[in-house]
């Protein structure tokens, strides 16, 4: 059933992953005014349709550094490529130009891009902008769409890579079409990291020489096994939630994949060197919260996490705090969405886990009811920077295209992230959180108390669980689980 599951969310990303990558810009920051705002009642049935058929090129493609975007078609690589994979490439050429690819763009639809003419306030992992030309009062705000375009451009993104070394003794040498949640998680895992070291406040040099700080962050994230955060070494972290290269994960499998990451490297690792120098907290209470019911924020466990982080050295440490959750079937909940919209003005926040069904991306920031996001769907080549290389080029790791989305398009299946510098900041923390959940009218997406309460969780049942009793996640399938501590529960079913 499982690999069923991964059989067809594969088939359905991998048509979106060729027309998405067709209208790539990776210059200048754009509005592109040939996207339609208009909806298509039957996308869902021709996008299935779509899907299925070119899923079955792609089943035969070679799962390596020759995938090449579909606008690549003209170089000399490709017609190589061609010419081995007659039926591959003749489609895949199709579906890039011509009557074709617009014939897929309009049944499957496209990214919007730019900023709408809303004077609503953009609110970026915490940041208030005010695009009104009204005054505000509020210091902590700041002014105008430049302030904003160069924030986001300074956030970090992780794409598809091509080249690297192959994964373990398997023939990967790229992620493309599976490897998007990796990426996006890499993203939120960077920024935290950013927000860390350089403060909320950085913004990307430039001119060179670039900070070393912020060099040495890229440079754990690099495609090897010698790079801490690398998808090799997440990879190995999560087999115990069944990772595995040209498979698909889901947010909660990959928040657990890093909470074994970040223990497997405090281990090896000296404290003061340690490459993630924060505590990490899966918040998600009991069993029964992660079957549906809204996870619980116990203080008492964010304190032991600290401590043990710090190997009884303080009471307090950094902390980041990682929330997966299922609020729907196909699609979440409406009483979620201002919810959702509520954790971006959280000054410690690192955004969402989400995106398309079958799709992740990187959600960092919203607007009225559009949500703004980092996409990994891009391929392009590996790039290893030294730690120390404060030279490097790293526009591969930055984008000045605004993409967005509907928020309530967003799959149900997601994570949400927060960092938390001291106790204090923590403490400002569990005030807010609390107040939205006071606010939620008995639906909120967690809950925070001081110790655990063996009651029974406030659930979100009416949202995940269908009427024959059985809990689904529609978009990264239904996977036989083991917990963190390799305690198999294999006759049961843990939602991704």
């Amino acid at each position: 059933m499982k690999g069923f599951c991964e059989r067809a969310v594969a088939s359905d990303f991998s048509s979106k992953t060729l027309t998405d990558t067709s209208n790539r810009s990776p210059t200048s920051l754009t509005s592109d005014p040939g996207i339609s705002d208009s909806k298509f009642p039957k996308a869902s049935l021709w996008s299935s349709f779509f899907a299925s058929a070119f899923s079955v090129f792609e089943t035969h493609s070679e799962p390596s550094g020759s995938e090449n975007k579909a606008s690549h078609s003209d170089s000399p690589a490709y017609e190589v490529h061609a010419k081995q994979n007659g039926w591959t490439a003749a489609v895949k050429k199709a579906v890039a130009i011509g009557s074709m690819r617009r014939l897929q763009e309009r049944v499957l639809g496209s990214t919007r891009t730019g900023i709408s003419s809303s004077t609503s306030d953009i609110w970026l992992l915490g940041v208030c902008y005010r695009i009104s030309q009204e005054s505000s009062g509020d210091a902590d705000t700041s002014n105008g769409v430049p302030a904003f375009e160069r924030d986001f451009s300074s956030r970090i993104l992780m794409t598809y890579r091509k080249g690297f070394d192959a994964i373990e003794d398997s023939k990967y040498t790229s992620d493309v079409n599976w490897g998007c949640m990796l990426r996006s998680s890499q993203m939120l895992a960077a920024q935290a990291l950013l927000f860390h070291r350089l403060g909320r406040s950085w913004r990307k040099p430039l001119q060179k020489p670039l900070d070393r700080e912020y060099i040495e962050i890229l440079h754990y994230f690099g495609d090897s096994e010698a790079s801490p955060f690398s998808i090799h070494n997440l990879l190995q972290a999560g087999k115990a939630y069944d990772l595995a290269a040209g498979s698909w994960m889901g947010p909660y499998a990959m928040c657990r994949t890093w909470e074994t990451l970040a223990r497997f490297q405090r281990v090896v690792t000296d404290l003061e060197d340690q490459p993630l120098p924060m505590a990490i907290y899966i918040v998600s209470g009991d069993e029964d919260g992660e079957r549906g019911g809204a996870p619980v924020l116990c203080i008492e466990d964010a304190s032991r996490h600290c401590c043990e982080f710090s190997r009884g050295q303080a009471d307090w440490t950094p902390i980041l705090l990682l929330v997966p959750l299922v609020l729907g079937l196909e699609e979440v909940n409406p009483r979620y969405i201002p919810l959702l919209r509520a954790t971006f003005m959280f000054p410690q926040s690192l955004g969402i886990l989400g995106g398309k069904p079958g799709a992740s991306t990187y959600i960092v920031g919203v607007q009225d009811e559009k949500a703004f996001f980092l996409d990994p769907h891009d391929t392009q080549p590996v790039v290893n920077i030294s730690r120390d290389d404060v030279e490097a080029d790293t526009s591969s790791y930055h984008c000045n295209i605004i993409r967005h989305i509907s928020l309530d398009s967003i799959d149900p299946s997601l994570a949400i992230g927060f960092y938390c510098r001291d106790k204090d900041d923590f403490d400002d923390f569990c005030l807010r959180a609390s107040k939205l959940a006071d606010e939620s009218n008995g639906a909120p997406l967690f809950t925070v108390a001081q110790k655990h309460n063996l009651s029974k969780p406030v659930s979100h049942s009416e949202s995940s669980v269908s009427t024959d009793g059985l809990q689904h996640d529609d978009s990264f399938g239904v996977v036989a689980m083991s917990d963190a501590e390799g305690h198999a529960h294999e006759d049961e079913w843990q939602l991704l």
